[in-house]
This record gives structure tokens, sequence and C-alpha cells, in this order.
């Protein structure tokens, strides 16, 4: 009787363990969702009326789908709604060799995501092709590193928030894949990883909200 509720207790501390770990990155998730959003909105603006034309019909639909994934409407701007517009995953398919259809995965990948279908984002966020930017890739890529956390792949997710953090090279972007990468380090044990990312933020990113607590952090590890 004794062992089994060792065993049940063990076993409810894992779960809750596991559960803290993937509520923990639910917010880091979101808020690299805002830069893609804003970073997108700019961007696809100019690329999709100003240089595109040819695409027209094609940018047209985003525009409509992005409406829908400002108000929160993730079904919808997914798979579209009985007026006409035919939602993100049907963009990616049919225009998947235009800019117009790349945004569409990435905003597939980010309905997803904010709708916590975790394996769906990360298809979409894997296929969407990189840019060279300084804002919407990188953010992109950070996303992609949080849905690999929420699906508990520790070690894809660190090696992708690190990637994002160097294409990014920004005090917006970078501290806060370096933390977070830190963070699942220290989840695994990894000690000497961790203090890394955390003295990056101190040293290269100094000026960034992170770098306010980071001696913290690094202190911590350092007893």
């Amino acid at each position: 009787m004794t062992n089994k509720t060792t065993h049940g207790h063990d076993m409810d501390q894992h779960i809750k363990s596991s559960e803290a770990l993937i509520d923990k990155y639910k917010k880091p998730v979101m808020a690299g969702l805002a830069v893609v959003v804003v970073a997108v909105a700019g961007f696809f603006l100019y690329k999709s009326f100003i240089l595109e034309p040819k695409n027209q019909k094609a940018n047209e639909a985003l525009f409509k789908g992005e409406q829908y994934f400002a108000m929160n409407d993730y079904d919808k701007a997914l798979k579209g709604d009985s007026t006409g517009y035919k939602g993100f995953i049907y963009i990616a398919e049919e225009y998947s060799s235009t800019k117009a259809g790349n945004l569409a995965r990435l905003y597939a990948g980010m309905s997803y995501a904010q709708s916590g279908n975790y394996q769906e984002a990360v298809k979409y966020l894997e296929s969407y092709d990189e840019c060279d930017d300084e804002m919407i890739t990188p953010a992109a890529v950070g996303v992609l590193g949080n849905c690999y956390a929420q699906l508990n792949q520790l070690d894809k997710a660190t090696e992708t928030l690190l990637k994002a953090a160097e294409m990014a090279d920004n005090t917006t972007l970078s501290p806060m894949y370096l933390q977070q990468a830190g963070e699942i380090f220290e989840s695994q044990g990894n000690t000497d990883k961790a203090l890394n990312c955390y003295k990056e933020i101190k040293n290269k990113y100094p000026q960034s909200m992170q770098a306010v607590e980071i001696d913290k952090y690094i202190e911590r590890l350092s007893k």
C-alpha cells in the first residue's frame, strides 16, 4: 500500500512539473506571436499591395484572414468563412510559390499556436520559408522554438531559440529567446549552457528588459 502511495505521489509531482513547464512557455509563445503580428502587418501591407500587384487576389484573401486573426477567430482565419474567404490553409496550398502563400503558412502556424494546437503549428512554421529580415523571420523561429517547448521537445526548443536569438541580434527579441533557452537548460540540469545564455544577455544586451534582473539568474547558478 505504501509503495502505491509513494508511486502515486511521485507521478503527481512529475505531472505537476510538466504542467508547470508547459504553462511557463505559454506567455513567451504569445509574446513572440505579438511581435510577429506587428512585423507581418507592416511587411504585408508594403510587400503585398506595392511590390506584388500581380498576386493581388492572393494578397486580398490573406488580408481578410489577417482580420480574422486579429479578432482571435482562428478557426475562420484557418478554414475560411461562408462569404468567399477560403482560409490560410487554402491560400498556403493554392499559392504555395508566392510570398502570399509563404505568409499564409506563417499565419496558419501562428493561428494553430494561438489555438493550442502545437503539432499543427510546428508543421506550418517549419514549412515557412525564412526571409532576410530582422524581425519577422527571427520572431517566427522563436515562436517555433516555444512550440517545441510546449511539446516537451526541449533539445529542439533550445536549439531553435538560440538560432532565433542569433538571427535577430537585437534588444527586442534576442534577450527574450536567450532567457527562454537558459531556463530550459536549467530545467534539464545543464547549468553551464544556462549560464552562457544569461551572461550573453548581460554582456551583449545590457539595455534590454531581461538584463534588469539577469544578475539574479547568474548569481543563483554561480553558487
